[in-house]
């Protein structure tokens, strides 16, 4: 499992999302309040964001108090979208730098909270049947997230081009059939530059927590996406289960049931 946070709206510093809170993904990344099985994130970290409307990363695969550097680009990076995240292994996959999220293609951004059981078995051979040559010969790392991304990524290429909304909710719509009787958790977070996309899913599970926001104190202006509040500012409101939500600047959420 792991810990997720986005931000949209009014241009903040890394540090603001990432080390700041009194709930910050640096304080999940050591104990974490809403995880299943454990509550130590220390199988890495990166973050993502936009400039000249190309998406950027930094990520390490080290425990994310071991970055000497964090504390100074944290605070020289400004960007009006943030996609940030902690890693916690759940055994699938390793801590590489090619298992390291959030996962970047031409103007997408992906994270994903969650596994699939036993996944090189239960969805990997039903992946790589449904994907073109050219998206699974850019898979580089063996996690449930990189191949849903390319999934997702597969599914807005086929004819009918989907938005990257209803992709989601068209992939985790097959995969609660396909998946009907194995645990999973499917927590996605995506990004098209624009706007932040969400859907909290589950096959034969709880659902991993997520919650967002449009009106925190503390960050005025601004909506947020994560795993768990940052703080207790008492406007997080949890996105509810099988549901998916959208977060743009200056409009109302946008939630839907999957």
């Amino acid at each position: 499992m792991s810990r997720l946070a986005a931000y949209i709206g009014p241009d903040i510093a890394l540090q603001d999302l990432l080390l700041h809170p009194p709930n910050s993904l640096y304080a999940q990344a050591r104990e974490s309040r809403e995880t299943f099985h454990i509550s130590f994130n220390a199988d890495g970290f990166g973050a993502g964001w936009y400039q000249d409307n190309e998406p950027l990363r930094y990520i390490q695969t080290s425990p994310i108090w071991h970055d000497r550097n964090l504390i100074a680009l944290a605070r020289s990076l400004r960007s009006e979208l943030w996609l940030a995240v902690v890693r916690g292994s759940h055994g699938n996959s390793d801590a590489t730098p090619y298992n390291a999220q959030p996962y970047l293609n031409d103007a997408l951004m992906f994270m994903h909270d969650g596994f699939v059981t036993d996944f090189n078995r239960n969805l990997k051979p039903a992946c790589l049947s449904y994907l073109s040559p050219e998206i699974a010969s850019e898979i580089q790392g063996n996690s449930e997230a990189e191949y849903l991304f390319a999934l997702l990524r597969q599914r807005m290429a086929d004819p009918d081009r989907l938005s990257v909304e209803h992709a989601i909710a068209d992939i985790l719509s097959n995969l609660e059939i396909s998946l009907r009787d194995i645990p999973s958790v499917m927590n996605i977070v995506v990004s098209d530059g624009n706007r932040l996309i969400a859907a909290r899913h589950a096959t034969s599970h709880d659902c991993a927590s997520l919650y967002y926001t449009t009106d925190d104190k503390h960050y005025p202006g601004g909506q947020l996406l994560a795993s768990e509040p940052l703080d207790d500012s008492g406007s997080w409101e949890p996105v509810l289960e099988n549901h998916l939500v959208i977060l743009e600047r200056d409009k109302v959420p946008r939630v839907s049931r999957i």
